[in-house]
């Protein structure tokens, strides 16, 4: 396997928001520990970079080849995921056919829960998948779930609802949430985002409101309106709050893989990570991810946005293993991915202090709503609904 020196001269370097003046920079001078964290710097970790075998670099080469817009896997503990991948087989999406069951939920999305979430999701100094308040945040987001759960659902809804901990060895774990379907279809409907947020470099605060604390609050605003509505569906639907996203894509890895080793059938992933910039002086868009997706289910997003949504997409382009939709495609699954805006009008504040709700506002809770009504319309559309289990 090559070094990571030689690979970092034929990477490619993608177009990944650079550090800005606000961003720290990586060099002489900056803290290398900070109380509650649990990286080491030295440690080696396996990388894939496109087009490039698998590399062994440290988690300091980690973090330079990601302030350079590099974009990667980290595969130490997944290198055999997709190893089956060709077992998969990918499924045709349906026409519309569900507005008297999508329309009146998406009347009942608000700004007010991710508003109040946002704040707190954001209050932690960082959430790390490696510190402390990385662990406590995530603990707070499960606590927050199952409040909803137990707040909206009816009696007979919560007994299909599943909320599980997919432990991670770094202590952040994913959250998985799932409404086991009626019918003896086994397919799998998965709706995510990411849990986790980084500096540029990590020691350093990370409110991490617009990446990925929108999206995570997004599709639990679509989840609490589900389950408010009684949604009974025919499939399984699960909503996914992945670990570690911005350390290579890790827990959407592990996930994928377990699911891969399982032969667990999902039919569709789909992905929501940062859906709250409208930047200054631009037409307000949601922004469909064209590369490294699935070409079927990201035409049936279109679909989507067009019959649901109030404002339309834009196509746009965000690289390789750029957000946890990359994971569920490695493993042979279908996957989408969608995003606030066009890539180069997204938010630059990311990965920095800076990316905090009142830094300006560009950042807008209606736009997160927009994201939230796709959630609903993806989950009952692909999902289905069993009127003969509605209490």
């Amino acid at each position: 396997m090559k070094s990571f020196s030689v690979l970092l001269s034929f990477a490619v370097i993608a177009a990944a928001s650079p550090l800005s003046a606000e961003q720290a920079p990586l060099g002489a001078g900056l803290m290398t520990s900070y109380p509650g964290f649990s990286l080491d710097l030295n440690a080696l970790r396996l990388v894939q970079i496109e087009g490039q075998a698998p590399a062994w670099m440290t988690e300091l080469e980690k973090i330079q080849a990601k302030a350079q817009g590099i974009k990667f896997f980290d595969i130490t503990e997944t290198q055999d995921l997709g190893a089956s991948a060709r077992l998969q087989t990918k499924p045709s999406f349906p026409s519309l056919n569900a507005t008297k069951k999508v329309r009146p939920i998406l009347k009942t999305l608000s700004t007010k829960g991710p508003k109040e979430n946002l704040k707190k999701f954001s209050s932690f100094r960082t959430r790390h998948y490696r510190s402390d308040t990385g662990k406590q945040s995530q603990q707070w987001l499960l606590s927050k779930i199952s409040q909803i759960t137990k707040e909206s659902a009816s009696k007979s809804l919560q007994q299909l609802i599943t909320l599980t901990e997919f432990p991670h060895s770094w202590g952040q774990n994913t959250i998985i949430v799932k409404i086991n379907g009626s019918s003896s279809d086994d397919g799998v409907v998965v709706i995510g985002a990411h849990q986790d947020s980084t500096n540029m470099w990590p020691f350093l605060p990370a409110p991490g409101a617009d990446d990925d604390g929108s999206g995570s609050v997004t599709i639990l605003e679509s989840y609490r309106a589900l389950i408010a509505a009684d949604f009974h569906p025919e499939r399984n639907v699960e909503f996914h709050w992945y670990s570690a996203e911005e350390g290579g894509l890790l827990g959407s890895q592990a996930v994928a893989k377990d699911y891969e080793t399982r032969s667990v059938n999902v039919l569709a992933m789909s992905q929501f990570d940062m859906t709250a910039w409208v930047k200054r002086g631009t037409q307000e868009e949601v922004g469909i991810i064209t590369d490294f997706t699935d070409a079927g289910l990201t035409k049936f997003n279109k679909e989507l946005v067009e019959l649901y949504l109030d404002i339309p997409y834009v196509e746009t382009k965000c690289g390789y293993a750029c957000s946890d939709h990359a994971s569920w495609g490695k493993a042979g699954y279908p996957s989408s991915f969608t995003i606030e805006s066009s890539f180069e009008n997204s938010n630059k504040n990311i990965h920095s202090q800076n990316d905090r709700i009142d830094i300006s506002d560009e950042f807008s809770f209606t736009h997160m709503l927009e994201f939230s009504k796709l959630a609903v319309a993806f989950a009952i559309e692909l999902g289905g609904w069993s009127d003969s289990k509605a209490a």
